[in-house]
């Protein structure tokens, strides 16, 4: 009997809609959680077979697939990929980069050179939007921890890079999708997260309650994310933004320079 697929997800609420039922279909595919630079680690590792993968970390990993249609991306704001700031941005000096995405890092990077006029030291950090403000006069915040915090607590404005980047670029951003090597997925089970996606889509807001259980005030954050900040869709546009973010971070020496994409069947 063939094992199921390993999957490796994200351990965020972005990535609810996109697992949605893969529990019961433990024929075909078995399914973990961990930050985004740790699913693209255990794939380069041989811990699972397909990973919810950074955009920048794919570049890492020459041959790879992508799953066609599916991603975690935004048009406009995306909420929880963030600079939270105690000074006006071109002023910080110092930046820290939550250790959690790879990805976000490089974005930064390239919006400080391209919409900034901005030139910061950076440091990493743990993702503690506290301490890093304690830490440095900035910090790039990812996630849960980017969605949930209240910027006037911290006396830090807000700076969302999903906006700022479809501000520039008029194009939307691609944080993830799904990659592997390529035998890893077979026609059915590309079949199988196109329509988890699809179906999870549906039941948004049961995801968002069901993460945010006893939570009321976050459980309306929630609902509002996964309905009006996060497309879910790799169509046409957000593949003509996510090569352009692949440009426009190579030529920032943030990423290694792209070669084409290839796709599952």
């Amino acid at each position: 009997m063939t094992r199921p697929v390993r999957l490796g997800a994200v351990s965020y609420l972005n990535v609810r809609p996109l697992v949605y039922g893969l529990e019961t279909k433990r024929d075909l595919v078995s399914l973990r959680f961990d930050v985004p630079s740790l699913c693209a680690a255990l794939l380069a590792d041989g811990e699972i077979d397909l990973g919810m993968v950074p955009s920048a970390a794919h570049l890492e990993r020459r041959g790879d697939r992508v799953v066609p249609g599916v991603c975690i991306g935004s048009e406009g704001p995306v909420a929880s990929v963030a600079i939270f700031t105690r000074r006006p941005i071109r002023d910080v000096r110092t930046l820290a980069l939550d250790t959690s995405s790879r990805t976000s890092a490089a974005l930064t990077r390239v919006l400080c050179a391209r919409r900034f006029d901005a030139a910061p030291t950076f440091i990493t950090h743990g993702p503690d939007p506290a301490a890093m403000l304690a830490a440095a006069d900035a910090a790039l915040v990812i996630g849960d921890p980017a969605l949930f915090a209240d910027a006037r607590a911290l006396e830090a404005e807000k700076i969302d890079l999903g906006a700022v980047w479809t501000e520039m670029t008029q194009l939307p951003f691609v944080w993830a999708f799904w990659a592997g090597r390529p035998d890893a997925a077979s026609p059915a089970v590309v079949a199988l997260l196109q329509q988890a996606a699809v179906d999870g889509m549906r039941h948004s807001d049961q995801l968002a309650d069901a993460y945010c259980a006893g939570e009321p005030a976050r459980q309306v954050i929630a609902r509002r994310y996964l309905r009006e900040n996060l497309r879910f869709e790799l169509d046409a546009p957000a593949l003509e933004g996510l090569r352009t973010f692949y440009r426009e971070a190579a030529a920032v020496g943030a990423v290694p320079a792209a070669g084409p994409l290839e796709f599952f069947a």
